[in-house]
């Protein structure tokens, strides 16, 4: 079953971001969408280059909302075909 996953980033670089990302993935299925909350101000380049990068899906920035205390919140979607990362360095994909 597929569905939406929070991963809270907030005060944290995009490096600390995709570690807690990637740690989050591990045994989520196809499909499930990812909520990353943070306000690294590179957050929407660096999202959509990783997503880009392994083959998920960047689906750009979502709503801000008073439970996030107007924090951006970026979403993206995990797909089958993408490529696997390096737990410890998810900037590196594996074969």
């Amino acid at each position: 079953m597929t569905g939406i996953r929070t991963v809270q980033g907030a005060g944290l670089r995009c490096v600390q971001v995709l570690l807690k990302l990637r740690q989050q993935m591990t045994g989520a299925p196809p499909g499930t969408v990812f909520h990353v909350v943070t306000d690294d101000p590179a957050a929407s380049l660096d999202l959509d280059a990783w997503c880009h990068m392994t083959g998920h899906t960047f689906l750009g920035k979502v709503e801000e909302s008073q439970r996030t205390g107007r924090i951006p919140v970026y979403a993206l979607r995990l797909e089958e075909a993408a490529l696997h990362t390096d737990p410890a360095r998810p900037w590196h994909a594996r074969n």
